[in-house]
């Protein structure tokens, strides 16, 4: 299950630097390093801190199809966290998701791609955990969903089907920076759990890896190689760019979860392993959604000049939400001026410096899915990067379902795929996390315990032919 929900604004190595534990040096400072730079690149922080002042200790609520799970507590507080677990046991929670205690994991922790994670970094995460990392005792919220999801050995089933991997073993067809790219992309950044499409069962949809799913109010794009759905398009050093930044001009900017992941993760890691991820990228099996016939940051717009029109709309001054007659706004014209033009301009081309990016030839005006614009609507864009601080605010609670429909209309109509139009349906749907369908939480359900009937059943086989 793909990571969603509020997280906090520290950087992730700021976190992870802040919850070192000076005081104990038993273990080799190169190994100590090597984990805590793996634990960068795994991007545990995002999921498993609230704040500064409790680094790892857990708390964080991840939205889910089928409710509310709080991140565990990782730090080695014996009493609430992993003090106590050996090697073996966390080597088995992370690539199995099973606890010390024999629990069952809920995927929100994404064992399934950490399964590859090699022996020789387990051992050096461990020993950054239990010896680098200060102890925090504090007990996260307990994890309460509803029947029959409160079940955890039902995970069992689900395992069975979705989550038996193993460590990755290198292709020796390929090169090095092939490997290394791969290693980071399907097992420590687990960029998989995002972009993956998934099936009924909440499984990761066979044979479409990296192609783009949707991931609570945003969409997880395709990134394979494909030259129209993927990042075919984007060139190698344009990659490089986005995964250290979250920007490229005339391409996309990170927001969401994305950008959660760039500016606590993938900006720490070296040149090499940037490029190696790049690169491996670059060399995935190209897979193109039909609906696709452009890809999306090639949109240029319509070409209509609306500078005439918006400020006729607006004579003098852009309204503002607490003006008299901003709530008498009501055609996406009228509300992009009165929200939006002042930084994206009347143009939508934005600032010379892309300081404010153009919404022409941009990923998320261009796509068949307006997920990502309407969620970068209702919830703004926060991210530093490389000492640079991108912004944009949330307006999600001064504008109605209705004008955010309104405006994405507009602003995909004018100034990227024309296609696409959104409806206040579809916002009210994003504000609150996302599609939930019930058939897709029972789904998940059902295959679990097809699995265990099945396991049951060739038992009770097995052992009458033994009784024979």
């Amino acid at each position: 299950m793909p990571k969603t929900g509020i997280r906090c604004g520290i950087t992730g190595l700021a976190l992870l630097l802040s919850s070192t534990a000076f005081a104990d040096t038993s273990a080799d400072a190169t190994l100590l390093a090597r984990g805590q730079y793996l634990a960068t690149a795994a991007d545990c922080a995002a999921c498993h801190s609230v704040s500064g002042d409790k680094p790892l200790a857990g708390g964080l609520p991840i939205a889910s199809p089928f409710g509310q799970i709080y991140s565990s507590n990782i730090t080695p507080s014996k009493q609430f966290g992993i003090g106590d677990y050996s090697e073996a046991q966390f080597a088995r929670a992370v690539r199995e998701g099973v606890n010390a205690k024999g629990e069952h994991l809920y995927p929100a922790m994404p064992y399934p791609s950490y399964a590859g994670i090699s022996d020789d970094d387990i051992h050096a995460l461990y020993v950054w955990f239990i010896q680098g990392v200060k102890p925090v005792d504090a007990a996260p919220p307990a994890t309460q969903l509803a029947f029959p999801f409160n079940q955890r050995w039902l995970m069992f089933g689900w395992n069975m089907l979705f989550a038996n991997g193993k460590p990755l073993v290198n292709d020796e067809s390929k090169s090095p920076e092939w490997n290394r790219g791969r290693y980071l992309v399907d097992a420590l950044g687990h960029c998989d759990a995002c972009h993956t499409p998934r099936n009924i069962a909440m499984g990761e949809e066979s044979g479409k890896a990296l192609a783009g799913g949707q991931v609570g109010a945003w969409y997880a794009p395709n990134i394979t190689s494909d030259p129209i759905s993927g990042i075919g398009g984007w060139s190698h050093q344009e990659l490089v760019q986005y995964l250290r930044t979250g920007a490229v001009a005339n391409k996309g900017q990170a927001a969401g979860g994305m950008a959660e992941a760039i500016e606590k993760s993938l900006q720490y890691l070296t040149d090499e392993d940037i490029s190696a991820i790049a690169t491996y990228l670059k060399a995935t099996p190209p897979i193109r959604n039909a609906k696709d016939l452009n890809a999306d940051y090639s949109w240029a717009g319509n070409g209509k000049n609306y500078e005439p029109a918006l400020r006729a709309n607006n004579p003098g001054i852009e309204y503002h939400k607490n003006q008299p007659g901003y709530a008498q706004l009501t055609s996406g014209a009228q509300l992009y001026s009165a929200n939006c033009a002042s930084c994206h301009q009347t143009s939508g081309q934005g600032t010379p410096d892309h300081a404010w990016p153009s919404l022409v030839h941009n990923s998320a005006t261009g796509a068949n899915n307006a997920s990502n614009l309407v969620a970068t609507i209702l919830n703004g864009v926060s991210i530093t990067t490389q000492g640079n601080i991108r912004l944009m605010p949330a307006m999600g609670d001064t504008l109605t379902d209705k004008q955010i429909a309104e405006i994405s209309t507009f602003v995909m109509g004018a100034y990227g795929n024309p296609e696409v139009s959104v409806s206040p349906e579809q916002v009210a749907t994003l504000r609150a996390g996302g599609a939930n369908p019930t058939n897709t939480l029972y789904g998940m359900m059902a295959g679990a315990a097809a699995v265990f009937v099945l396991l049951v059943g060739g038992w009770i086989f097995v052992r009458r032919r033994k009784s024979r």
